[in-house]
C-alpha cells in the first residue's frame, strides 16, 4: 500500500494595516486567534496559527501590518514582518480591493518593496470584495497580474470567506512535500497567557478612543489555574503617561469596569472555564522607545 505524501509549510500573510489579514487567518483556522479591531495596527507580534488536513498543513504567520515605523516598537513589528517572510515557504500579500488607491499604495511602499524582492513564490488576496463592485475588482486584478509578480491573484471576501477555498488550495500548490510540523489537533504554538493578553488588548482597542490603545500594552503578571475554584488572572495595563492612567479608569472606574467585564467574558469563552481576572494600571514612560521594556513585554523578534 503507497503511504499517503503530505505538504506541508510555512505561509506568511502579509499587508499593510487593516487590510483583514487577522481576519483571514482566524476565518481559515475556525478558531479566533489573532484579534481583530476596526483600527489599525491591532497585531503587533507574529501570531501562528495551524490548518491541517488529511495531507496538509499551513502554518500560517500572521504579521503586523506593513508602515514606515515611527518609533522601535513599530521597527520591531517591522521586524516580524521580514523574520515571518524570510522563514516561508510561500508569500501570501493581502490588499484592501475597497481602497481606492490600493495599487499604487501597495507598489510606492518601499518595505513592501523589499518583501516583492525575495524569492518564494508570492500569491496575492484582493479582499474585501464585498465592498466594492465587480468591474472594479476585474480592474484591480489585471493591474496586479501585469506586474508580473504573484503566481495568482485571487479576488476574496475574509469575513464572509468568499473564495477562501479557493485562495486555500492555491496556497497548497505551491508548499513542498514535507510531514506536517505539528499534531493534527494544535492549532497554534502560542501560550495562554498570551492569548489571555491579547483578549484584554483586543477590548482596549475596542472601548477606548484615539492614541490611548496604541500607547497601552497588556502584561500578565499572575496565572492561576485552581480546582474547584475560578482560575485567577491578574493583569497589568501598561501605559506612557499619568494622564492616560485615569482615561483607562474612568470615572469612579467605570471604564476599566467594563473593560474587565468584556474581557473576562472572551476570556472564559475562549479558556472554555470561569476565570477571576484582576486588572490593574501601571505607567512605565515611553515603553514603546524603550529597548528593555519591550524585550520585558516579549517584543523580541529575532528569537
Amino acid at each position: 500500500m503507497n503511504e499517503v505524501k503530505t505538504k506541508a509549510g510555512f505561509c506568511a500573510i502579509i499587508g499593510k494595516p487593516n487590510v483583514g489579514k487577522s481576519t483571514l487567518m482566524n476565518v481559515i483556522i475556525g478558531e479566533k486567534l489573532s484579534i481583530t479591531t476596526p483600527k489599525p495596527q491591532t497585531t503587533r507580534k507574529r501570531v501562528l496559527g495551524i490548518y491541517t488536513d488529511e495531507t496538509t498543513q499551513i502554518v500560517f504567520l500572521d504579521t503586523p501590518g506593513v508602515l514606515d515605523p515611527a518609533y522601535l516598537l513599530q521597527e520591531r513589528m517591522l521586524e516580524y514582518v521580514r523574520n515571518s517572510a524570510k522563514d516561508a515557504d510561500v508569500l501570501l500579500f493581502i490588499v484592501d480591493a475597497s481602497n481606492p488607491n490600493a495599487f499604487s499604495d501597495f507598489f510606492d511602499n518601499e518595505q513592501i518593496a523589499e518583501l516583492l524582492s525575495l524569492k518564494q513564490p508570492k500569491l496575492l488576496a484582493l479582499n474585501k470584495i464585498d465592498l466594492t463592485d465587480e468591474n472594479n475588482v476585474k480592474r484591480l486584478a489585471a493591474l496586479f497580474e501585469e506586474k508580473n509578480v504573484f503566481e495568482k491573484v485571487v479576488p476574496i471576501s475574509a469575513i464572509g470567506a468568499f473564495n477562501v477555498s479557493t485562495l486555500l488550495q492555491s496556497i497548497i500548490e505551491f508548499l513542498p512535500e514535507h510531514p506536517k510540523y505539528f499534531p493534527d489537533d494544535q492549532l497554534s504554538d502560542a501560550t495562554e497567557r498570551f492569548f489571555v493578553s491579547e483578549i484584554i488588548r483586543e477590548k482596549i482597542f475596542e472601548i477606548y478612543k484615539d492614541e490611548v490603545p496604541y500607547s497601552t500594552e497588556v502584561e500578565i503578571e499572575e496565572f492561576k489555574e485552581r480546582e474547584g475554584r475560578k482560575d485567577y488572572i491578574r493583569a497589568s495595563i501598561i501605559v506612557e503617561r499619568e494622564t492616560q492612567k485615569p482615561i483607562i479608569i474612568g470615572a469612579k472606574g467605570a471604564m476599566i469596569k467594563k473593560l474587565g467585564q468584556r474581557a473576562r467574558e472572551e476570556i472564559e469563552a475562549f479558556l472554555e472555564r470561569p476565570v477571576f481576572l484582576e486588572l490593574r494600571v501601571k505607567v512605565r514612560p515611553k515603553w514603546r522607545s524603550n529597548p528593555n521594556m519591550l524585550r520585558r513585554f516579549g517584543y523580541t523578534p529575532d528569537e
